[in-house]
């Protein structure tokens, strides 16, 4: 028999790939699941044991919580990084982690095939072949939705003809879940104009009373909530079970995608939306005008070429240098409160609160400089308009 490794998540798509492959042709499957965030661990012994029961011949769960975080998720937050002001890049950032893992570990059992249940109309399937072709052009791919144009209805129709019935009905909605958040496809997102229902968001209004939360960041990365110090990743994790339960983080992200068409989706992303308004914010008063102007495009092409596949070309090294680079002062609390489907950013307190100078307060009051020292600069400083607008005139 081939041997075969799928990028398995226990969802409709991957669960068809299984049975399709071992049933129909007859591959030798290894099932591998990618963690990266969003699963408890009764979670993965349950994909793991659905897995088996699709006939696939082992199965892998790979933790790269930690990994995703220090390779990916620490240079959006550096970054500031939302697609089209919006969305945090929840899934398009954790399919890099989980490519760069399943292909390894394709490599490592000599595997000649490996498949993935991606469409033939989305995103990922650019992520997932970009990096398996460069990682290791040697291993075949195959694509069953794909290649086949499968409808889900299909998929659903294939699955209880093998006796697989695990109860599809709920999977009117296609979720992704990740330590950077979670998407939400359905028919509403297929649509421009319609609303996903509030039960169509994995977590719902628990808390109605406002609360106060201090967040700590040092050199740039979260290291500790209401003064009690984490991992980065933890941080992430307790943040947003805290802020879930506001139903904090909730949009639909509309865009381009790779292929040249629109895309929607809905997401839930409540602690990556808190955290990068919040390092944004201690940016502000730490950060000088120049550092936070270059900082945003920079910031954007690194989103851009993440969200469309390309984290292994070396730009991506030399944009993270960048990134890391500004982040030296960027250390300090902001404060925040939250409230039912939003949040607010307070204030920060920072050593390196380039507001609390001794140079002066705006609108208030000069130390630094006098009123005709101030006329001076004023007056060179309007130079370059005023030559144009005496030569050419004002239109």
């Amino acid at each position: 028999m081939k041997k075969l490794v799928l990028a398995y998540s226990g969802g409709l798509d991957t669960s068809y790939c299984a049975v399709h492959l071992t049933k129909d042709k007859n591959f030798e499957v290894h099932a591998v699941s990618v963690n990266t965030g969003g699963f408890t661990t009764n979670e993965i012994k349950s994909i793991e044991e659905k897995a088996y029961q699709l006939g696939v011949k082992t199965y892998k769960n790979i933790d790269a919580v930690s990994n995703y975080y220090q390779k990916v998720i620490k240079f959006l937050i550096f970054g500031n990084v939302l697609k089209n002001n919006t969305y945090p890049l929840s899934v398009s950032a954790e399919r890099i982690v989980q490519a760069i893992e399943i292909i390894n570990y394709a490599k490592s059992i000599d595997a000649e095939y490996i498949a993935h249940g991606s469409t033939g109309a989305g995103n990922d399937q650019v992520r997932f072949d970009l990096i398996f072709n460069t990682l290791a052009p040697e291993i075949k791919i195959i694509t069953p939705i794909r290649d086949q144009k499968l409808s889900r209805q299909a998929e659903i129709e294939y699955l209880q003809s093998y006796g697989v019935d695990l109860a599809w009905e709920k999977a009117k909605y296609s979720i992704n879940k990740g330590l950077w958040g979670t998407s939400v496809g359905g028919d509403e997102t297929l649509t421009s104009h319609l609303a996903l229902p509030e039960e169509a968001y994995p977590s719902q209004l628990e808390e109605t009373s406002e609360s106060t939360l201090k967040i700590t960041f040092e050199n740039g990365e979260p290291i500790a909530l209401n003064d009690t110090v984490y991992t980065s990743e933890v941080v992430i994790e307790k943040l947003n079970t805290m802020a879930s339960k506001y139903a904090i983080g909730r949009d639909i992200h509309v865009g381009d995608t790779i292929l040249g068409i629109k895309g929607r989706v809905g997401f839930e992303a409540a602690a990556a939306l808190i955290l990068i308004k919040a390092h944004h914010l201690l940016e502000k008063y730490t950060l000088t005008k120049w550092q936070l102007q270059h900082k945003d495009y920079i910031s954007n092409w690194y989103g851009t070429h993440l969200h469309e596949g390309l984290y292994l070309d070396p730009v991506m090294r030399d944009l993270e240098a960048m990134l890391s680079s500004s982040q030296k002062k960027v250390s300090g609390d902001v404060f925040i409160t939250l409230k039912p489907y939003h949040f607010i950013l307070n204030g920060i307190e920072s050593e390196h609160d380039l507001l609390q100078s001794k140079f002066g307060s705006y609108g208030e009051m000069n130390n630094a400089w006098t009123a005709e020292d101030a006329k001076g600069f004023i007056n060179i400083y309007g130079n370059q308009t005023k030559i144009y607008q005496n030569t050419n005139g004002y239109d």
